[in-house]
C-alpha cells in the first residue's frame, strides 16, 4: 500500500504504517520548462528527477512555489522532487519558496545540474561551492545567500567544436552522444541514492573518480 501524504502547516507528512516522518530533502533537479528544451544538454537535472520520480513510482505534477513538485521516499528518507517552472536564470527564486514552505534548511538541498565546463558523461559531487559559470547555480546561491549545499553536477562538455555556447546547451543533443548521456543519468540517480543512504563523502569517493 502506498504511503499516504498530507500537509501540516509547512510541513509535508508522510505516513507509513503506524510511523510519521517529515520532510528531510528538497532534491532539485535545474532545467527550462517546455517541450523545446527538453532533451537539451541545459536540461539535465530535469530528466535526472524525472528518472528518480519513476523509480519510486511518483509523477512531479504538484505546482507549488513556481515549482512542479513529487513527494515520495528514496533509500528509507522522505523527499520532495522538485523542477523549478521560473526558467533557469530565476531557479533561486523556487528553490527559497520551496525551502520556506517545508522549512528546511540550506544544508538539506541537493541540487542536480549540468556542467559544460566538465567532459560529456562525467560527474562532480560537492558539499558546497562556487557557481562557476551556470546562470542557475549562481541565482540559487543568490537566493539563498549560501552555497553549502551540495550539488551533482553533470558533464555536457562537447568532444566536438562549438562556435556557441548557448547555441549548444540549449540545443538537442546529438544521436551519437545520447548513449552517454542516458548511462550519465543512470549514474547521477545512483549517485543521489548514495548520498541519501551513505552519505555524501561516500558519494564523492565512489563517483568523482570515475571518467565516463
Amino acid at each position: 500500500m502506498a504511503p499516504e501524504a498530507k500537509e501540516t502547516g509547512n510541513l509535508l507528512v508522510t505516513r507509513h504504517s503506524s510511523l510519521v516522518t517529515v520532510l528531510v530533502k528538497l532534491i532539485v533537479g535545474l532545467g527550462n520548462p517546455g517541450y523545446e528544451y527538453h532533451l537539451t544538454p541545459h536540461n539535465l537535472g530535469f530528466m535526472v528527477v524525472d528518472r528518480l520520480a519513476e523509480s519510486c513510482g511518483a509523477e512531479i505534477s504538484r505546482p507549488e512555489a513556481q515549482a512542479l513538485t513529487a513527494a515520495t521516499r528514496i533509500e528509507q528518507v522522505d523527499a520532495l522532487l522538485a523542477k523549478p517552472q521560473t526558467f533557469m536564470n530565476l531557479s533561486g527564486l523556487a528553490v527559497a519558496r520551496l525551502l520556506k514552505k517545508y522549512d528546511l534548511p540550506v544544508q538539506d538541498l541537493i541540487v542536480l545540474v549540468d556542467d559544460a565546463d566538465l567532459p560529456l558523461g562525467s560527474l562532480r559531487i560537492r558539499g558546497r561551492g562556487s557557481a562557476g559559470s551556470h546562470n542557475g547555480m549562481k541565482s540559487i546561491i543568490g537566493a539563498l545567500e549560501s552555497d553549502a549545499f551540495v550539488r551533482v553536477r553533470m558533464g555536457i562538455g562537447p568532444n566536438h567544436p562549438v562556435g556557441d555556447r548557448a547555441s549548444y546547451v540549449l540545443g538537442r543533443f546529438r544521436k551519437a552522444d545520447l548513449e552517454t548521456v542516458a548511462e550519465m543519468l543512470d549514474r547521477t540517480v545512483e549517485a543521489v541514492r548514495v548520498i541519501l543512504r551513505d552519505g555524501l563523502e561516500e558519494a564523492m569517493n565512489r563517483y568523482n573518480r570515475r571518467t565516463p
